[in-house]
């Protein structure tokens, strides 16, 4: 290779790491079997074609490991684990790489342009409600989807594995994503704020372990209030009905309350910075600048 072409590779990359520091280039050197967590999974969504599903590996560094046990989500899982239409076409697909206790729960939409409905703060709220905690998980789809399936392929994968996890959880937290995709849809809420708004709720209910019906639904009011978040009566009622199931089934919130105030912490650090984008937008263009006037002096 010229060295001057090679060169130019080179730079491409020094230039990227010092614009994007937090950046990262993903080593797929595999680190071997953790013999005491089990095999990473994956789950792919049963309609996908041969061809997508190949492009969801690639998305999710399937080959990044030496051995993953895999399966296929269907539309029997759907109506299994949540009630859902059996007839379900499902596409989302999901990796899980089981953790140590105390590294917390972590998403990553590898494909965000392509899972529309459903955050990762969204997902991330939903995952505690249904019992999920210390693992990384990667969610993908090679189409455009609302991202629902895949939380019924995370259940299927936990269940695969003999994990068992509470069935009245699971679909309230499925239940939860509903209301969360729901609201941001038809209420014209900001998904970052619902997920607030869903966080600052449980972390209410934590805090005041409420016991009755009315006191939950004054927990909503003033969650509601506090963020300016106006909905019509039908989907505040819902909200209502949401926590109060969650109360009845004693979900212990004040477990993960560290991973709510991280959650919460990031969205308000988000929300806040007016700036983001334009700094963002900034930064793209300083790189390419600096990329341009490199190659400029490579091949002058």
């Amino acid at each position: 290779m010229n060295k001057k072409i090679a060169l130019f590779f080179l730079s491409v990359v020094v230039l990227a790491g010092s614009v994007f520091p937090g950046i990262s280039f993903a080593s797929t050197n595999d680190q071997g079997i953790n013999e005491k967590l089990g095999l990473p999974i994956v789950v792919y969504g049963e309609a996908l074609s041969q061809s997508q599903k190949e492009e969801v590996a690639k998305l999710l560094e399937v080959d990044q490991h030496e051995q993953v046990d895999e399966f296929t989500v269907t539309g029997q899982d759907i109506a299994k684990y949540i009630g859902g239409n059996p007839n379900s076409n499902m596409y989302s697909s999901v990796k899980i790489i089981h953790k140590e206790d105390g590294n917390g729960l972590n998403i990553d939409i590898v494909t965000p342009e392509n899972i529309t409905q459903v955050t990762k703060e969204m997902y991330t709220n939903a995952l505690l409600t249904a019992g999920v905690e210390n693992a990384d998980v990667l969610v993908a789809s090679s189409v455009k989807v609302s991202g629902h399936s895949a939380l019924t392929g995370i259940y299927k994968a936990y269940d695969a594995k003999g994990v068992k996890l509470d069935k009245d959880r699971m679909k309230v937290a499925s239940d939860e994503l509903d209301v969360a995709t729901s609201i941001a849809d038809k209420e014209g809420v900001d998904q970052e704020k619902v997920s607030q708004l869903l966080t600052e709720i449980k972390k209410q209910i934590a805090e005041q372990n409420p016991a009755t019906k009315e006191e939950v639904e004054q927990i909503v009011k003033d969650q509601l209030n506090q963020l300016n978040i106006q909905l019509s009566p039908e989907d505040r009622q819902r909200l209502v009905d949401l926590f109060e199931q969650m109360r009845n089934l004693n979900i212990d919130f004040d477990k993960v309350r560290s991973q709510l105030d991280d959650l919460t912490g990031s969205l308000q650090n988000l929300m806040n910075d007016d700036g983001f984008w334009n700094k963002l937008t900034s930064a793209i263009k300083s790189f390419f600048a600096s990329l341009s006037s490199f190659v400029n002096s490579l091949f002058s």
